[in-house]
């Protein structure tokens, strides 16, 4: 299984957000982007803080994918 977070970027579409808009809100780093960017695993602690600067739950921004075997 493999994290998604596409809700995310369309959310950010939604709210008239850039990616960096988003990082400077929520302090996260250069790096937790470009994690984010390639679905890698997060802690909690970030999607909260990413929740909390887009008044959202955190289904609303990741997703589980299953991998067809």
């Amino acid at each position: 299984m493999k994290l998604s977070y596409n809700k995310l970027w369309k959310l950010l579409i939604d709210k008239n957000m850039s990616k960096k808009d988003l990082r400077l809100a929520s302090g996260i780093s250069t790096a937790v982007m470009a994690k984010l960017g390639k679905g890698s695993n997060l802690t909690t602690d970030i999607l909260v803080r990413l929740c909390a600067v887009l008044d959202c739950d955190i289904s609303d921004i990741c997703e589980i994918k299953r991998e067809i075997i």
